[in-house]
C-alpha cells in the first residue's frame, strides 16, 4: 500500500470499501490467515457487495431524476453504437467494392459485358443453336474470346468499334451526300478500314453462306439490272413499286435478329448487329471540339459492304409471297433492292390491276416494310416501260433521250474540261460518266463500247487526280490511332465498290 498515491488508494476504496481495502492489504502481508471462515471476513464482503448494488441504485435513480441527461446518455450510447456498425458496414461495403471491381476488371478482360444504353440486353445470352447453325453452314463461334481469334483482333479493339454512345467524339463512317432526282440529299456512309475489314469478314463467312431468293437480283453474284430487267422484256403490262425508306427501315434489332436466326448467341448477335449498323448523326462543332450526336437508332448504312446482303436475306419472305402472289395471278416477279417489278402478257391478269396492287401491299406491310405513295408506276402497250431505269418493250436498252444527254455531256466535257460539270448530280464527273458509260455497255455493248472509247480518251486527256472533285458537305470522322498492317487493311478510297448515283427515277442502286 506504501507504493500507491493517494489517488489510487482513494480509487480502490470507492470502488469497494474502507474495511474490504484494508482486509486485502491484511492478507497480502501475511495478517490474514487463508482458508479460514471468519465472520468478520464474511461481513465485510457482503457489506462491499451491498454497497457496489446501493451505490448503481443511487446512480439509477439520479438518473431517472434527471431526465434530459438519461436521455442524453442513452443517445449517446446508441451513437456510440450505431457508429460501430456503420465503420463496419463501411469495410465491408469497400471489401465488396474492390471484389466487384475486381471481377469487372477480369470480365472486361476476358468479355463484352455492356456495350452502351439500349443494345447491351443480350449480351448475358451466350447459348447457340448448334443445330441452325449446322443447317445454314456458318461457323460456329463459342464466346466473343472465339470470335476475336477468328476476326485476328483484340478483345478491346471489338469493344471500341462496337461501342454505342449518343454523343461521340469519334466516328467509324465517313460520310457524304448525293442529290436525289426527286430532290434533297442521301447519304452515303462509307466505314472507316478498321470497321470495314470486320464488315467484310461478316460478310465473307457468315453472310454469304446464306441463300438469297430467286427474285432477288440486286447485290447477288451472276445477277444484275441487266437479269433483273430481262424477266420483264416484252411484257405488254408492267408494274413498278418502290419501298420508302428501305435501309432505315432495318433497324438493329432486326439485323441482330437476324443473326440469332442463324443459331447464334444474343452476344454474339448483338456484336454483328453493332457491326453492320449506325445511326443517323448530326455532326456539332462546341468549344473547338467536333462532336457526332445520334438523332436516330441504329439502322443498315448505305455504303456499308454488308447492308445489300443483309437486305436480300431479311427479304426473303417477301420475296417469297410475293412471288407466290404474282405466279397464282399469272404475274412475273423481281426485285432489285428497294425496286417491286410485276409484269404479265395475260390478258385476264391484266384486268386484276387493284388486286395485284391491293394484295402486294398488304404482304409489304406484313413483312414490316412501306410502298412509297409516289413511286408506283403502272406501265400499258403504247408507253415506255422501264425497269429499274431499263427500257424493256422488245429488248433491253437504255433511255434515248438519258443517252442523248450524256452524249451532250461528253461533247462538252471534251470541248471544256471537266471543271464546274457534273452527271446526275454527282461532282465527281470523270467517275460518274465512267460508271454510266460501263453501265451502257452491260446493257448495249454495241452502243457501251464507243461511249467507253470516249470515256477512256477523257481521262487520257485530263489527269483524273487533278480534277476529282471532293463531294460537298463531307464529314471528317475521327479514328481512334491504331497500328494496323498496311497490308491487312485496304485504302480509305476503296470503301465503295459500287459507284452510286441518281436515275429518273431512283439513285442510289446505279452504278454509274
Amino acid at each position: 500500500m506504501a507504493n500507491l498515491t493517494r489517488q489510487e488508494l482513494y480509487d480502490r476504496i470507492k470502488e469497494s470499501s474502507k474495511d474490504k481495502v484494508i482486509l486485502e492489504e491484511m492478507k497480502r502481508l501475511g495478517f490474514w490467515s487463508e482458508g479460514k471462515p471468519s465472520l468478520s471476513e464474511d461481513l465485510i464482503n457482503e457489506e462491499t457487495e451491498l454497497r457496489k448494488e446501493l451505490d448503481q441504485l443511487l446512480k439509477k435513480q439520479r438518473l431517472f431524476e434527471q431526465k434530459d441527461e438519461l436521455l442524453a446518455n442513452i443517445h449517446q450510447e446508441r451513437m456510440k453504437i450505431s457508429k460501430e456498425r456503420q465503420k463496419v458496414t463501411k469495410e465491408e461495403r469497400q471489401k465488396l467494392k474492390e471484389e466487384k471491381a475486381k471481377r469487372w476488371k477480369e470480365m472486361q478482360e476476358n468479355d463484352i459485358v455492356f456495350l452502351g444504353e439500349d443494345v447491351s440486353k443480350a449480351l448475358h445470352h451466350k447459348e447457340l443453336d448448334l443445330g441452325r447453325l449446322e443447317n445454314y453452314g456458318v461457323p460456329v463461334i463459342n464466346d466473343v474470346n472465339h470470335l476475336v481469334e477468328m476476326m485476328e483482333i483484340t478483345l478491346s479493339k471489338l469493344r471500341f468499334l462496337t461501342f454505342h454512345r449518343t454523343t461521340n467524339q469519334i466516328s467509324h463512317y465517313k460520310r457524304y451526300y448525293i442529290q436525289k432526282k426527286s430532290g434533297g440529299t442521301r447519304v452515303i456512309s462509307s466505314p472507316m478500314p478498321d470497321l470495314k475489314k470486320l464488315q467484310y469478314w461478316v460478310l465473307e463467312n457468315i453472310l454469304n453462306q446464306i441463300p438469297v431468293h430467286e427474285a432477288a437480283h440486286g447485290f447477288v453474284r451472276n445477277r444484275s439490272i441487266k437479269t433483273n430487267a430481262e424477266l420483264h422484256v416484252g411484257a405488254e403490262l408492267v408494274i413498278n413499286q418502290d419501298l420508302k425508306n428501305f435501309f432505315p427501315s432495318i433497324t438493329f434489332e432486326r439485323v441482330r435478329g437476324l443473326f440469332r436466326s442463324f443459331g447464334y448467341s444474343g452476344q454474339l448477335g448483338t456484336i454483328f448487329a453493332l457491326i453492320c449498323t449506325e445511326p443517323e448523326v448530326d455532326e456539332v462543332e462546341l468549344d473547338g471540339e467536333t462532336y457526332y450526336v445520334a438523332k436516330s437508332a441504329r439502322y443498315l448504312p448505305q455504303g456499308a459492304p454488308t447492308s445489300p446482303l443483309i437486305t436480300n436475306i431479311l427479304c426473303k419472305r417477301l420475296d417469297n409471297r410475293l412471288k407466290g402472289m404474282a405466279t397464282k395471278n399469272k404475274f412475273t416477279y423481281s426485285r432489285y433492292a428497294d425496286d417491286l417489278t410485276l409484269s404479265t402478257n395475260d390478258k385476264e391478269s391484266m384486268k386484276k390491276i387493284p388486286q395485284i396492287l391491293w394484295q402486294s401491299k398488304k404482304i409489304v406491310e406484313d413483312e414490316s416494310f412501306e410502298l412509297h405513295p409516289d413511286k408506283l408506276h403502272v406501265m400499258k402497250n403504247g408507253s415506255r416501260k422501264e425497269v429499274t431505269g431499263v427500257v424493256v418493250n422488245e429488248k433491253i436498252n437504255v433511255g434515248r433521250k438519258k443517252l442523248n444527254q450524256f452524249r451532250a455531256l461528253l461533247h462538252q466535257i471534251d470541248k471544256d474540261g471537266p471543271e464546274g460539270k457534273e452527271w446526275q448530280g454527282n461532282t465527281n464527273v470523270l467517275n460518274s460518266i465512267k460508271g454510266y458509260a460501263d453501265f451502257v455497255n452491260m446493257i448495249n455493248p454495241q452502243k457501251g463500247e464507243k461511249l467507253l472509247t470516249q470515256v477512256n480518251g477523257l481521262w487520257q486527256k485530263y489527269d483524273h487526280e487533278k480534277v476529282h472533285v471532293v463531294p460537298k458537305n463531307v464529314e471528317k470522322p475521327i479514328e481512334e490511332p491504331v497500328s494496323v498492317p498496311t497490308n491487312e487493311v485496304k485504302s480509305t478510297e476503296d470503301t465503295q465498290k459500287t459507284k452510286e448515283s441518281t436515275s429518273d427515277k431512283k439513285s442510289w442502286w446505279k452504278l454509274w
